[in-house]
């Protein structure tokens, strides 16, 4: 009987015939660390998200060298090679990445703009970098991009306002009590809950989860996931 079956490829148009491993992947998400990171501190999410069938891009990128204006440039640059496919694009940014994703939709918006989750993300800065900006061992470590995410910093410019479907995850559990001291309200460490929300977001939640291993918190990928399959966090 294998006759036949070699038979039938041979009459059947080669269009019809598609092999496993050919089939498109799923809509890209594409990933930005935050500030003194690297895409390795992303991994656990990546491979969630790929194991729920996305196309996954894990950017690494000069957090500490350059402006948050120049970050965007040098983004832009590296997903214009990235993203070839016709098909949906959502973003996840973590902490200073949640703004540099804000600022790639408002400068860059893909054509088909899919959903957009931000991580304990600084989006009205942090009392931690106003006490520390002065400081020459964070000028040092953290650089130009560290000088912008204080809490008078007007990104407006940059930024622009929400107008797509946006979900935001805060913390409120910590393993730095000296900086939740600076931090008005509750917080992850580095950023206080408050200081994450946005007028225009389409839903917000506020997990358990510390600042540093929050993209490796396994609600912050269940919920992640969740928005970006439904539109809304699983409440």
């Amino acid at each position: 009987m294998k006759w036949i079956g070699l038979v039938l490829m041979l009459v059947l148009p080669s269009a019809n015939i598609v092999l496993a491993d050919e089939r498109p992947a799923g809509d890209y998400v594409v990933l930005l660390h935050g500030i003194a990171r690297s895409s390795s501190h992303m991994e656990k999410l990546q491979t969630h998200l790929e194991q729920q069938g996305y196309e996954v891009i894990n950017l690494d990128y000069p957090s500490t060298k350059h402006t948050l204006e120049q970050l965007v440039e040098i983004i832009h640059q590296h997903l214009a090679d990235k993203l070839i496919a016709d098909k949906p694009v959502h973003f996840v940014g973590y902490s200073m990445g949640g703004l540099l994703v804000r600022a790639l939709v408002e400068q860059y918006r893909p054509a088909q703009l899919g959903r957009v989750v931000q991580l304990a993300p600084p989006n009205h800065g942090s009392e931690v970098a106003d006490f520390l900006r002065d400081n020459w061992l964070y000028k040092k470590i953290y650089g130009p991009a560290g000088q912008q995410l204080t809490t008078d910093s007007d990104l407006s410019h940059l930024l622009g306002a929400v107008d797509y479907p946006l979900g935001i995850i805060a913390g409120n559990a910590t393993i730095d009590p000296i900086s939740s001291m600076i931090i008005t309200g509750p917080d992850d460490g580095k950023v206080s809950v408050e200081s994450t929300k946005l007028e225009g977001m389409t839903d917000h939640l506020v997990v358990s989860a510390s600042h540093t291993f929050f993209p490796r918190n396994k609600m912050v990928l269940r919920q992640t996931t969740h928005f970006l399959q439904t539109g809304g966090f699983q409440k």
